[in-house]
């Protein structure tokens, strides 16, 4: 099965879509799988599906699905619908009088000046009422009928009189059908159904059930119709204003406008509307392939504008980053310094503080004894800087007095411990508590000469 599905893949590629298409193999998958879901056996008509909905499988399977149940695709709205317009110079006009003759002669004539001085009275009349009733009236007012449902009676009882085979009326609105025929870039073929016409019956029963007909209308057109005896089909009367039936009309967009192309009143056989037809997409089909190729650049210019300003929002968010991650280095570096400042005056203050220190403690220093005291100690301490301090002290001072005299000398440090080598032990020179009594000199077992070591505790 594989090989078959590579198979066909490979002449749809070369034998329907040519070497110019260049699709993927993607989109050669998704063609395959829009026509096996939808039916469609012509594949150039799957590609431009497909092409026409940015290769959007769903969304083509959901349009052409809608398109033969005769429902607004998904694109149909209640908005009101775009303005319509009437290109007088382009325009194809096909007219054929009735069959009965009464478009000739005098009696012809008469009709017309009835209808024309009835649709001026009748035009004068509404727009009247409705400027007396903006004056005295509501703001707002209920819709005497339902568009939809007019729409959807015509449908049915056209089944019921005449028949079932017929071009796939759109169930939607002449708003909807308008919108959506604008959004879809498709030819819109309107029909106003007058029963009360001569040749309306033989129309429904043998030209609008050609099969070559239908065929043609259901793959090139949005197929709308409604009574003109209904308030919808009325409205859209009041419009296009035909002046025999059957009225077919013809609405593609142009330049930019929905624009009425051609019209066609009266009766014509099932060939001559097929061949009228072709002419009309023959003639105008390059309006829509214009707005199809104006939508695609659009779309490639809105691509790119969201790409960029994606980059644009990607580089500013990047800047954004490098400037916080800036500011936050800078944050980093003023907490140091100012942490380092504080350290700095912390030590400087701590150092001033140790300097007054050392200047109130000299008085703690016992007076130096004669070096004939029987009691004198000869004491040699040496600095952890290499100075060499000397001094004698009576057996009685305390240990303390030691202290405070290698303290208050300049070269001594902040922070130390007195120790003796032999026996190797750390002098209390200092109470670790209230409780706690300093030794005298003697009661630390040191006799008359003894040399002692400073160890600085900040090193």
């Amino acid at each position: 099965m594989s090989h078959i599905m590579e198979l066909l893949k490979s002449l749809l590629t070369m034998d329907y879509l040519g070497d110019s298409a260049g699709l993927t193999s993607e989109q050669t998958d998704k063609v395959l799988q829009f026509q096996d879901l939808t039916g469609v056996e012509d594949i150039s008509i799957c590609r431009d599906v497909l092409q026409r909905h940015q290769w959007s499988l769903e969304v083509a399977v959901q349009e052409q699905l809608n398109i033969k149940e005769g429902r607004p695709s998904v694109y149909a709205s209640e908005a009101r619908p775009p303005a319509v317009i009437s290109d007088h110079l382009a325009q194809h006009v096909f007219y054929s009088p009735p069959s009965d003759g009464s478009a000739s002669g005098f009696k012809g004539f008469l009709r017309n000046v009835i209808r024309v001085f009835f649709s001026l009275c009748y035009n004068s009349l509404l727009s009247l009422f409705s400027t007396v009733f903006r004056i005295f009236g509501a703001t707002e007012r209920a819709p005497l009928t339902n568009p939809l449902q007019d729409v959807m009676t015509f449908i049915q009882s056209y089944d019921e009189k005449y028949t079932s085979q017929h071009p796939v009326f759109y169930q939607g609105t002449y708003s909807q059908v308008l919108n959506d025929a604008k959004r879809e870039l498709k030819f819109l073929l309107i029909y106003l159904h007058n029963e009360d016409a001569v040749d309306t019956a033989r129309f429904c029963r043998t030209t609008l059930a050609n099969t070559a007909v239908i065929n043609y209308v259901n793959q090139h057109f949005f197929f709308w119709g409604c009574s003109t005896r209904s308030g919808e089909g009325y409205k859209v009367l009041q419009l296009y204003r035909p002046t025999y039936y059957p009225y077919l009309s013809v609405v593609v967009l142009k330049e930019g406008r929905m624009t009425i192309v051609a019209r066609m009143e009266g009766y014509c056989a099932a060939e001559m509307l097929h061949q009228r037809l072709a002419t009309i997409v023959h003639d105008f089909e390059a309006n829509l392939v214009t707005a199809r190729a104006d939508r695609m650049e659009q779309s490639l210019n809105r691509s790119l504008r969201a790409h960029q300003d994606e980059a644009y929002m990607e580089s500013l968010r990047a800047d954004q980053e490098k400037e916080r991650r800036r500011e936050e280095e800078r944050r980093v570096a003023a907490e140091i310094l100012r942490r380092e400042e504080e350290e700095r005056l912390a030590e400087q203050e701590r150092k001033m503080s140790i300097a007054r220190e050392k200047i109130e403690l000299v008085t703690k220093v016992p007076k130096e004894p004669n070096l004939d005291h029987p009691d004198a100690v000869h004491v040699v301490i040496k600095l952890p800087c290499g100075t060499r301090l000397e001094r004698r002290f009576l057996k009685t001072h305390s240990l303390e007095a030691i202290f405070y005299f290698v303290f208050c000398h300049p070269s001594a440090p902040d922070a130390f411990e007195i120790t003796r080598n032999f026996p190797k032990r750390v002098l209390k020179c200092r109470a670790t508590s209230s409780n706690c009594s300093i030794q005298t000199i003697d009661e630390a077992g040191l006799s008359n000469r003894e040399v002692l070591f400073v160890n600085d505790l900040d090193a």
